[in-house]
């Protein structure tokens, strides 16, 4: 299971989708989240669908990898699923049996909930593995920048963002080192019931923090060794340019955005 989260993960390559600017990738992954949220028809899910797809078959990414990144999330999106399809209140009952009743608008609520969860999966999945961490940080720096003139931090807090997603499957080797240390040595994560299943967790968790804290210790001395000065006057090895293939990609967004836009209040 942990293998199966690749939030952080990057997936090398030199696909179109490689290629785009990170500012232009992070704005796109914003507006396609806003997007998720605003859909309330099947038609326009499948307007995102092929939006998705597309972006998927051109990225090079193998189907499997973006797939995988759902598997750690199947039991949240099963769960909201059925809370919405049978708590939501509705007049059109579809089965209704003993205090339970499944209804025409919950079926259709817990439908549109499923998917905006498998949709952000995957959209903020896509970002990671087709962007280096230095290219995440580079891009939130820029569009955190005009915060600059309030004191904000935005090349700190760019760094720290960055630094995170990096370190998660880093995290979730370790944790899986360490499972497999305790299991060795007798410890069972598996069976009993949910309080029993917590506190077998607690040998996991110390090593784990533990191994955390020196993680992130070496690397503020790694960068303090190496006289790493953030923020202002730090030059850049690669300087970020919007290309062509970027504006085509904003303008495939804004077409997918406006066919979405026409199928809510035309159609």
């Amino acid at each position: 299971m942990l293998k199966d989260i690749t939030i952080g993960q990057y997936y090398p390559g030199r696909s179109p989708v490689h290629l785009l600017d990170p500012r232009v990738k992070i704005a796109i992954t914003f507006l396609f989240i806003f997007i998720v949220f605003f859909i309330k028809s099947y038609i326009g899910y499948a307007i995102l669908f092929a939006y998705l797809l597309f972006t998927i078959i051109i990225s090079t990414i193998p189907p499997k990898l973006i797939l995988k990144s759902l598997r750690p999330l199947l039991f949240v999106i099963i769960l909201t699923f059925v809370i919405n399809m049978f708590f939501t209140v509705g007049e059109d009952v579809i089965v209704r049996f003993w205090k339970l009743t499944i209804t025409r608008e919950g079926l259709n609520q817990a439908i549109f909930m499923a998917l905006r969860l498998i949709f952000l999966v995957m959209g903020t999945s896509i970002l990671t593995l087709t962007t280096s961490p230095i290219e995440l940080t580079d891009g939130l720096e820029y569009i955190l920048s005009p915060l600059k003139v309030f004191n904000f931090p935005a090349h700190e807090l760019a760094m720290m963002m960055t630094i995170a997603l990096r370190f998660i499957p880093t995290l979730m080797e370790e944790t899986d080192k360490i499972m497999k240390a305790q299991m060795a040595r007798g410890a069972d994560f598996e069976t009993g019931n949910l309080i029993q299943r917590a506190k077998s967790l607690v040998p996991l968790l110390v090593p784990l923090f533990i191994s955390a804290f020196r993680r992130a210790d070496e690397l503020a001395m790694a960068m303090e060794a190496r006289c790493y000065r953030g923020g202002e006057n730090r030059t850049r090895l690669k300087v970020l340019k919007t290309e062509t293939r970027d504006y085509i990609a904003i303008a495939l967004t804004c077409v997918m955005i406006f066919f979405i836009m026409l199928d809510r209040y035309m159609f």
